[in-house]
């Protein structure tokens, strides 16, 4: 029944922080968004004609900043780069190497506590 992951939502303290994340560090792209009658972004991935990240701005933060998700997690190229877009940024993170398929597993925190995932081939040079 279930076809592969449409999207993910979050809710954003801070609109300009949240931007420079996920486009600025990250890479995604702001792009068409209906006017659902509330502020917000939809985010895409280049190549993809569907955005993969919606954004609230107008919403309350709730009480626990994952809730009942732990993390999202992308499917990501040049583990290199995004490592140096991170550090410039002063964003930590924490990476490892999945024991048996080798996948390279890039952990960081969104400035709404948002858990992120970047997920690289084990071909690549981390």
């Amino acid at each position: 029944m279930i076809h592969g992951m449409n999207h993910f939502t979050i809710t954003a303290e801070n609109r300009e922080a949240t931007l420079a994340f996920y486009s600025g560090v990250l890479g995604l792209q702001q792009g068409d968004r209906p006017d659902l009658g509330f502020s917000g972004a939809w985010l895409y991935a280049e190549g993809n004609p569907q955005a993969v990240l919606h954004i609230y701005w107008d919403r309350p933060m709730p009480a626990s900043r994952t809730g009942v998700i732990d993390h999202m997690a992308f499917t990501a190229s040049g583990p290199k780069a995004v490592k140096e877009r991170l550090d410039a940024a002063g964003i930590a993170y924490q990476l490892r190497q999945q024991v048996g398929s080798g996948t390279w597993q890039l952990f960081s925190t969104d400035p709404n506590g948002a858990r992120v995932e970047l997920d690289f081939d084990a071909g690549e040079s981390a």
